[in-house]
C-alpha cells in the first residue's frame, strides 16, 4: 500500500515537473535571447559568448530610465495606500459588528466580479473633471481601493485571538495603538501576500495607462516597452525586444523568488483557496 501511494506521489511530482518546465519555455528563451549576438539569434543550437551588447543598446535606445522611475512611482504609492485602507477595512468587517455589517461586505466584494476594463469610460471620465489626465495620481488613483485586499486582511484578522486586542484594551490602549502594535505585525505575511499580487498587477497594467498618458515623461514599462516593441515590428530585432522585455520582468521574477514562501503560507493561514 505504501508503495502505491509512494509511486502515486511521485508520478504526480514528474508531471508537475514536466508541466513547470513546458511554462518556463518562453522565460527561457526570452532570458537566452537577451544574451545572444544579433547573428546567432534564430540559431537555437549555437555556441556563444553571453553578451550585455543587446541591453545597453536598449538602454540607449529608449528612456527605461523615465519609465522604472514612473513605475516605481505608482506601483509603490498605490501599494502605500493600499495597505492603509485595507488594514482600516478588514479591521471593521472583521471585529466591528455594525448594521449591514455583512451585506455591505458582499458589497463590497462584488468589485471582484467586474473587470476593471469595464470601467475604463467611467474613470477616465472622471479624471478628466478633476484635471487628473496625463499624470501619475490619475493612474493610481482608481486602485486605492481593493476588495481583494480587504478580504484577505479580514480572513486573516479572523484567525488571531481576540484576546490579544482585549488584553490591550484593559491596558489603556487606544483602537488606533491596538491596530498598529497588535493586528500590523501579526499581518505582515498577508501584507507580503497582498503586496505581491498587487504589485504583479500594477508593474504590468497596460491598458489604464496607455488611455491615462499622452507624454513620455508619464509612461510606465509596461507602455514604454509596448511601444519599443512596435518601433521593431519591421526590423524583427529579437535580441532587443527580448532584452527590453527581461528588464520589465525581472524585478516582479526577482520578488517572487524571494518572497514565494511567504506568498503560499499567508493563504493557507488565512484559510483562502
Amino acid at each position: 500500500m505504501l508503495h502505491k501511494l509512494s509511486f502515486k506521489k511521485n508520478g504526480y511530482a514528474f508531471i508537475m515537473s514536466v508541466l513547470c518546465l513546458i511554462c518556463m519555455i518562453p522565460l527561457i528563451w526570452v532570458i537566452r535571447t537577451a544574451f545572444v549576438p544579433q547573428d546567432k539569434v534564430l540559431d537555437l543550437f549555437a555556441l556563444f559568448s553571453p553578451t550585455w551588447d543587446n541591453i545597453k543598446r536598449v538602454l540607449n535606445a529608449a528612456p527605461f530610465g523615465q519609465y522604472y522611475s514612473n513605475t516605481i512611482i505608482i506601483t509603490v504609492g498605490v501599494l502605500a495606500v493600499q495597505f492603509v485602507l485595507i488594514t482600516l477595512a478588514g479591521y471593521a468587517f472583521a471585529r466591528i459588528d455594525f448594521y449591514g455589517s455583512k451585506v455591505l461586505f458582499v458589497l463590497f466584494l462584488s468589485q471582484l466580479m467586474i473587470a476593471p476594463e469595464v470601467l475604463i469610460l467611467p474613470n477616465y471620465s472622471l479624471m478628466v473633471k478633476l484635471g487628473l489626465n496625463d499624470s501619475k495620481i490619475g493612474i493610481m488613483l482608481p486602485f486605492f481601493a481593493s476588495a481583494m485586499g480587504t478580504l484577505i486582511i479580514r480572513q486573516t484578522i479572523k484567525t488571531i485571538p481576540y484576546e490579544l486586542e482585549e488584553a490591550a484594551k484593559v491596558e489603556g490602549a487606544t483602537l488606533p495603538q491596538i491596530i498598529w502594535k497588535i493586528y500590523v505585525p501579526l499581518l505582515k505575511p498577508a501584507y507580503v501576500a497582498f503586496g505581491m499580487i498587487s504589485a504583479s498587477y500594477q508593474w504590468n497594467n497596460f491598458l489604464w495607462p496607455l488611455v491615462m498618458t499622452d507624454t513620455v515623461e508619464k509612461r510606465p514599462l509596461s507602455l514604454g516597452l509596448a511601444m519599443f516593441a512596435m518601433s521593431y515590428e519591421t526590423g524583427a530585432q529579437w535580441s532587443d525586444v527580448a532584452a527590453a522585455t527581461l528588464l520589465v520582468a525581472a524585478p516582479i521574477l526577482l520578488l517572487f523568488i524571494v518572497f514565494q514562501k511567504q506568498f503560499v503560507e499567508s493563504f493557507v493561514s488565512s484559510g483562502i483557496k
